[in-house]
């Protein structure tokens, strides 16, 4: 049975939903006003969000029969039936109360009593985290199924990722810092997009209308160009306005391996066959992250 939740928690999911995080906090460290306690809780803070978001796909996509012979990709626990639906909610409710008590933590760490408003404004963000988790796939209203699945990625994994961290440290926010975070919101929702494209068909089927079913595949792959050009582009832009030593040009490592992808995308007609993409582009998003943080501090 544990083994089943650690299926269903999706750990090859995490190293991109931390991502943002990391960026926000080498920005931090830039300027002098990095604190271990509080990266540490926002990466557990997120990782929590990350597995209760997980939870609840695998429990929303099962309930509504999307998860079925059809679908490409690794079996789901509620789809094999290795968990029922009544204890995949009680996971999501446990992870959900769990993931609000780290948020909690971070904010009394990152705010004390000093800043109530910051705090009240961070708990509001953290609610909205946990409703956007749920309602990705949960309810008969889920975003995921009517094409909204990118801006909230989007703006969880890039927006509110980089920049609400980098401010849990600083307590301040400037246009120049949205940049980068407009770099890894756009290489998270090609992430998503390329699980899109995967599953065109049988989401199709299920009714399940992301932007990729709108769109249809052909301009899927030109939106998938453009997601990942996007996002080197903005980084380059950012080093441009905070230049100060070739090391800031590492993260280009990171990107080699995504032009490699995208040859890889424009190569493949049988969609179905992108699955193992999926584990190189969020990974390659997360050493972005690695080598855009080590390459501004050095």
């Amino acid at each position: 049975m544990i083994k089943a939740y650690i299926q269903a928690a999706r750990l090859r999911t995490l190293p991109l939903s931390v991502s943002g995080i990391i960026v926000g906090c080498f920005l931090a460290a830039a300027e002098g006003l990095f604190d271990w306690k509080i990266c540490l809780l926002a990466l557990a803070t997120t990782i929590a969000f990350q597995i209760l978001s997980n939870f609840a796909n695998d429990y929303g996509d099962g309930v509504k029969g999307t998860d079925n012979e059809n679908r490409v990709g690794p079996v789901r626990a509620l789809q094999s039936g290795a968990i029922s639906q009544h204890q995949m909610l009680n996971a999501i409710k446990i992870t959900g109360a769990l993931s609000f008590l780290l948020a909690l933590i971070l904010i009394y760490f990152a705010f004390g009593q000093k800043y109530l408003s910051y705090s009240l404004l961070f708990m509001v963000l953290g609610i909205a985290a946990i409703g956007a988790a749920l309602k990705y796939t949960m309810g008969k209203n889920a975003y995921g199924y009517s094409g909204f699945g990118d801006v909230f990625v989007f703006v969880f994994f890039g927006l509110l990722s980089v920049c609400g961290s980098y401010f849990l440290f600083t307590k301040h926010l400037n246009f120049i810092i949205f940049l980068p975070a407009f770099s890894v919101g756009l290489l998270s929702v090609g992430v998503l997009n390329l699980n899109n494209m995967r599953d065109l068909e049988s989401d199709k089927l299920a009714n399940k209308n992301t932007l990729v079913v709108k769109i249809g595949a052909e301009f899927a792959k030109y939106y998938h160009y453009y997601l990942l050009i996007s996002a080197f582009i903005f980084t380059l832009i950012f080093i441009s306005f905070n230049y100060k030593s070739p090391w800031q040009f590492l993260f280009i490592i990171a990107f080699m391996p995504i032009l490699k992808h995208l040859q890889t995308v424009y190569h493949t007609k049988d969609l179905k066959n992108l699955d193992p993409e999926l584990k190189k582009l969020a990974l390659s998003t997360f050493l972005f992250a690695i080598l855009f943080g080590i390459g501004f501090i050095l």
